[in-house]
């Protein structure tokens, strides 16, 4: 047997629930879990699984909260204390009657005595992936290192969570590759901008206005004040770095785009919303992973090519909110290059700020071709930003402008 001190150890990706079905169904004890003699005498409801009427009493099939779908019991309606449950489950049938009737609404007859086995099999899976959704939604928000919120939603088919989908907050270096570039000095303003603050010292202007809006033009770099810098966590020159100020909802596209990501707050034109973040790579790994990625119609890679295209950045399994933006040929969000405690070019900092006012509710998009680089004019596939793709993907932004592919 292997010395257990040599062994190996992982986070736990079951959740509580899951880890005390488990336990009661080998009929296990496990205090640290909650799992005692006492406990196995509470009962919550999770979920709601089916319906009848017998002898003129409504039943509703019960999922217990951590016990195993072997537990489930039939409880007639007055014995439950879960109106929103009740809602969720009603609304289920009907959405899922409703599109069975082509879009039709369809009234629920008093004199049903049983739920169609396919309708009852619809609204279990519609639970677990609501289950599975507020689950992610709250692991995002313990993740994000900002204080706006995150939400999810999905309206518009069972798809639950990405499987294979990490949040990270900053970029995750590949092994060799350094994004901190060891910066021991900065402004020594008590006031920014001064003379000699970090904009002007790299030789360009201060990006931000008065109001903390940008005021430069695409194909600019920005350079804010970094963790050697005199000035406070006020400075009118950290912006970026502060990280997204609005709460932002990942939700299901229902045109066949998959994921999005709306605002839930209406963004001023010219103000930061989010950076583009994810797995930092060698080109020649870009060109590997792009040949995997082609036949999936993925578009994570971004290559960063502000001074050279040594490096890309790859969003598709770690990555932020970034990760769900979908391209649009007339898009709100606009690439800037962003330097703070790497003043290496061949590694800036993707961020995206609004090019107009976007009002709450509205989805948020940005253009696959974009240029973050001053080199505005190249019209080349192998230079597109963030993908470099070989197999043309067909658009579906929907733009009176749209250009047919993403690339």
């Amino acid at each position: 047997m292997e010395d257990w001190r040599g062994a190996w150890y992982v986070p736990c990706l079951a959740s509580l629930e899951t880890l005390q079905e488990l336990c009661r169904k080998e009929n296990l004890r496990c205090k640290s879990i909650g799992i005692t003699n006492r406990s196995l005498k509470s009962y919550e409801v999770e979920y709601l699984c089916d319906y009848k009427v017998e002898e003129g009493t409504e039943y509703y099939l019960v999922k217990w909260k951590g016990w195993p779908e072997s537990s489930n019991t039939w409880e007639p309606q007055k014995n439950l204390k879960c109106p929103l449950l009740l809602q969720n489950f009603l609304s289920d049938k009907n959405e899922y009657l409703s599109r069975v009737r082509e879009g039709k609404a369809l009234k629920v007859r008093n004199h049903v005595k049983a739920l169609n086995p396919a309708i009852a099999d619809y609204i279990v899976k519609k639970a677990k992936q609501r289950i599975a959704l507020q689950r992610w939604k709250e692991e995002l928000n313990r993740k994000k290192n900002h204080k706006a919120m995150i939400l999810v939603e999905n309206t518009v088919d069972l798809e639950g969570p990405p499987l294979d989908f990490y949040y990270i907050n900053e970029y995750k270096p590949a092994p060799g590759i350094n994004v901190i570039n060891g910066i021991t000095t900065g402004c020594e303003c008590t006031d920014c901008p001064a003379e000699k603050c970090c904009p002007k010292e790299a030789g360009f202007i201060l990006a931000y206005n008065k109001r903390k809006k940008l005021k430069i033009q695409p194909g600019l770099p920005i350079y804010e004040c970094n963790s050697f810098c005199r000035c406070g966590p006020n400075c009118p020159n950290r912006i970026v770095q502060k990280g997204t100020p609005y709460s932002l909802c990942i939700f299901r596209t229902n045109n066949g785009r998959g994921w999005g990501v709306k605002t839930l707050q209406e963004i001023k034109t010219n103000s930061f919303v989010m950076e583009y973040v994810g797995e930092v790579i060698t080109s020649e790994e870009a060109e590997r992973r792009g040949q995997l990625y082609d036949n999936q119609g993925n578009t994570y890679l971004f290559d960063l090519d502000y001074d050279s295209d040594e490096f890309t950045v790859d969003a598709a399994r770690y990555g932020n909110v970034s990760h769900f933006v979908n391209h649009s040929c007339d898009p709100n969000l606009q690439v800037f290059n962003v330097f703070i405690d790497n003043l290496d070019l061949r590694l800036p900092r993707i961020a995206l700020f609004s090019t107009r006012t976007i009002k709450a509710g509205e989805e948020l998009t940005f253009d696959y071709q974009m240029k973050g680089s001053i080199d505005l004019t190249s019209d080349s596939a192998d230079s597109l930003s963030p993908s470099r793709k070989r197999i043309r993907t067909v658009c579906k932004c929907g733009a009176v402008c749209c250009r047919g592919y993403l690339n």
